[in-house]
């Protein structure tokens, strides 16, 4: 059965922060591959329907792995949803993948929640990227750099 994994975050910054980061591909690049892991954004068109396409390449082996989807809701700096599939037809089905932002009073709460994970990604893997990835999102959008 494909998995699903919930993640919650809160960090020191604002809402549009946060939602700048998800849907601008060059922060989109320096903040989601886990560790070990870079990133290319091949296409980001941050709109209802729009497409991104980016692949993560391991840096110890230069294996890559490219990945894309399709933006289902957005609602600024409040909420994302889109749909994502592998490329690879090893790692089959599709992954609906929602953002939520809600202010609160030292900065932002962030709640994921991403399903149909393919049943051959261990969902506590899963977990630890979506961990690291976020650990690096708090170094993006906390500072406050004049």
């Amino acid at each position: 059965m494909p998995g699903t994994v919930r993640l919650h975050r809160v960090l020191r910054t604002k809402p549009e922060r946060v939602y700048r980061a998800f849907l601008e591909p060059q922060a989109f690049a320096k903040w989601l591959p886990p560790y070990g892991f870079t990133c290319k954004v091949d296409q980001l068109d941050a709109k209802v329907g729009g497409k991104y396409r980016a692949s993560f390449t391991n840096f110890n082996t230069g294996q890559a792995h490219s990945f894309g989807g399709t933006y289902k809701e957005l609602v600024p700096n409040q909420k994302i949803s889109y749909v994502s599939t592998f490329d690879d037809p090893n790692l089959p089905g599709e992954m609906p993948t929602t953002i939520v932002i809600t202010p609160v009073s030292c900065g932002v709460a962030i709640n994921i929640v991403q399903e149909g994970i393919p049943e051959v990604i261990p969902e506590d893997g899963c977990y630890l990227g979506w961990q690291e990835s976020l650990e690096q999102l708090a170094k993006l959008v906390e500072p406050e750099i004049p």
